[in-house]
């Protein structure tokens, strides 16, 4: 029997640009933000991501850990505020899309609670994860796959 290997990749990033930022809208900021980085689709409207950001963000303000059933205590909270629907807020799904955020380093787990890292700015984080972690390990890796796709077809 023959194996089948998939082609699954070790770290996967999706970078997007949009028009610069209007501050008008502190939730439409950071859902922009979360389109940028692909941490959501555009036109998807299961945009809980976006929530449980902004949420971890208020925390943050007040340098404050908070569970996964207080950040979705949270979200229910700010989706009434905003007045959305109530998609997306089972425990399952917000402890999910903490992985996700955790997965992007952006917000990291202590004993069982959660922060964004180190109570830092976005702007540190990126620099510090993304623009010297992350970005080098891959286009270095993309990188070999050109020299090697050149020596293949010259």
């Amino acid at each position: 029997m023959k194996k089948v290997l998939r082609d699954t990749p070790l770290m996967e990033i999706t970078l997007r640009r949009y028009e610069r930022p209007d501050k008008s809208n502190p939730r439409e900021l950071v859902k922009k933000f979360c389109l940028s980085i692909g941490l959501l689709q555009p036109g998807d409207s299961r945009d809980i991501i976006v929530d449980i950001l902004y949420v971890l963000l208020r925390a943050k303000q007040e340098k404050k850990l908070m569970d996964s059933e207080q950040v979705k205590d949270a979200v229910i909270a700010l989706r009434k505020e905003f007045n959305l629907q109530l998609l997306g807020v089972a425990s399952s799904n917000v402890r999910r899309q903490i992985k996700r955020l955790r997965d992007v380093l952006l917000v990291e787990k202590i004993k069982n609670d959660y922060r964004i890292i180190e109570f830092s700015h976005l702007s540190e984080i990126y620099q510090q994860k993304f623009e010297q972690l992350l970005l080098p390990t891959i286009v270095s890796r993309i990188k070999e796959y050109m020299k090697e796709v050149d020596a293949v077809f010259g």
